[in-house]
């Protein structure tokens, strides 16, 4: 579906008071029934190997992954979270001092002396794409000369950093090796943070498509059985074309390029069935997406965006969190009221304290029943598009930061009561 098609039906969400008195609460089901989901997301955590969750920058999708770690553990279960870019606050909400690209199992002292119980465990690691990208070589290259050669080309360490599509291939394809490791029963991606969030997708055919072009093949020809790079062995339409890249580029570049693609080809057949392998398994049964949103309609938008695709791609759209949801008010106390409590508690805030607490009273149920209105409209995207009851969990907005487990903990519950 276009873009603009979603966004003409973002724009048609209902706006029922009643459909919104309905949404509130626990998690819910996309379902009339409202039945199929009494454990919020905890159903996922219990039945899939593999959850992916999947949202555009700033809408707390890497807090998400965490918050579904705990609650994991604490039903029991052996967890592995894995990110590419963890802020610095989730490293203090968990107990550690940083995140690091080898495995770190949560302290179970810190859940204790944070009051949450768990039977399981819980252990982190952030992803290292180059890393992933030397072993991915380390195990296709047919021998260990061809294997140096190539991780120590200049090229390779550009491209296995830099290069546009390798960190979502790359956290593809530790997923990928990490799925069959019997030491965890559930493992967490926070998918990479890219201005398109589902670019995961295509990631391991856009990656073989870059290695597999018509130019790397011309340059892999250009190289001669003696080693020799030449462009007399081309065809003259094929030797224009690298003659001018050549021009911009240098022949050296050539020349080394050549070297490379000529070494990585040894390597291609293994790439490509690992590449759709990979593919295969985001599409298993045991793997669940986890849609990550706020209340905002745009970001709103993007999500049924990301759903629609998830569907092309033949994936399902397992559960979708919608966080920073703002409570709503049956009736606004007035300022009377407000100094009445005040006198009550003995809370010393000064003449004006009624007044501006009744503001801020007003202004909070103003956002939460716009946020109201805008999770109404999701959940009926959902049933409009046949979701096949996909899970719609509400996480508040909490009045302070998540920085530590306890506070981890409060979102944990919310997903998996």
């Amino acid at each position: 579906m276009a873009r603009g098609t979603l966004r003409g039906q973002s724009e048609r969400f209902p706006s029922s008071p009643k459909r919104a008195s309905r949404a509130k609460g626990r998690p819910v089901a996309a379902s009339d029934s409202r039945s199929s989901s009494p454990g919020g997301l905890g159903k996922l955590l219990d039945a899939r190997r593999v959850l992916l969750v999947v949202g555009c920058g700033g809408v707390g999708k890497t807090t998400t992954t965490a918050a579904l770690g705990l609650a994991a553990a604490r039903r029991g279960k052996r967890v592995l979270c894995l990110t590419i870019d963890p802020a610095r606050r989730l490293s203090q909400s968990l107990g550690i001092e940083e995140m690091k690209t080898e495995a770190q199992t949560i302290d179970p002292a810190l859940f204790a002396q944070a009051g949450v119980t768990i039977t399981g465990s819980m252990t982190v690691m952030m992803l290292d794409t180059k890393s992933t990208f030397d072993s991915l070589v380390t195990q296709l290259a047919p021998s260990v000369e061809q294997r140096d050669r190539i991780l120590n080309n200049v090229l390779y360490k550009y491209i296995s950093t830099s290069l546009a599509g390798t960190q979502e291939y790359m956290a593809m394809e530790k997923l990928y090796a990490t799925k069959s490791d019997p030491s965890y029963d559930l493992i967490l991606l926070d998918t990479p943070p890219t201005p398109n969030a589902l670019d995961f997708l295509d990631a391991p055919e856009r990656l073989v498509g870059a290695i597999d072009s018509a130019a790397t093949r011309w340059l892999v020809q250009a190289v001669q059985s003696s080693g020799k790079f030449s462009l007399n062995v081309l065809a003259k339409g094929a030797a224009a074309i690298v003659r001018g890249i050549g021009k911009v580029s240098g022949s050296g570049f050539l020349e080394q390029m050549a070297a490379f693609i000529a070494e990585i080809n040894s390597v291609f057949g293994g790439w490509k069935k690992r590449a759709d392998a990979v593919s295969t398994a985001l599409r298993g049964p045991d793997v669940a997406y986890v849609l990550v949103t706020t209340p905002d309609p745009l970001a709103v938008r993007e999500v049924m965006f990301f759903a629609d695709r998830l569907r092309e791609q033949d994936m399902r759209r397992d559960a979708f969190v919608v966080n920073r949801v703002h409570p709503t008010y049956g009736r606004v106390p007035d300022v009377a009221e407000v100094e009445a409590a005040l006198s009550q508690s003995a809370i010393p805030l000064g003449p004006d304290a009624p007044a501006r607490l009744r503001r801020a009273a007003e202004d909070e149920s103003r956002m939460g029943k716009l946020d109201a209105l805008h999770l109404v409209g999701l959940e009926a995207a959902l049933e409009d598009e046949a979701s096949g009851g996909s899970l719609l969990a509400h996480v508040p907005a909490f009045p302070y930061d998540i920085h530590d487990l306890e506070r981890l903990s409060r979102i944990a519950e919310v997903l998996a009561p």
